[in-house]
């Protein structure tokens, strides 16, 4: 038998379950999910401090920095077809 099979650790949900309620097991799920948030959010700014010559990114820019170059954000603004010169004069004039 194996030790985490399904049906020992549906016994043990129902244990925990019983043992702390539904409330409680919410708060403490809450309560670890801030904690763990934290704790990120303390890695990262130490490894900011530890490298002070590369500018902060926020992690939206993080996550467009792999993105290809296409994805990047222009300063161009995009020529109006016929169709949005339409549904922005409606918005304008509503």
């Amino acid at each position: 038998m194996d030790l985490f099979s399904p049906r020992h650790l549906l016994i043990v949900l129902l244990i925990v379950l019983l043992v702390f309620g539904t409330k409680k097991l919410k708060t403490i799920g809450a309560d670890l999910g801030s904690a763990v948030r934290g704790f990120k959010d303390s890695m990262r700014d130490a490894e900011q401090a530890s490298n002070p010559d590369q500018p902060a990114q926020p992690q939206d820019a993080k996550q467009l920095a792999g993105a290809p170059p296409s994805a990047e954000k222009t300063t161009e603004k995009p020529t109006p077809t016929p169709a949005t010169d339409k549904a922005a004069d409606k918005v304008t004039h509503a």
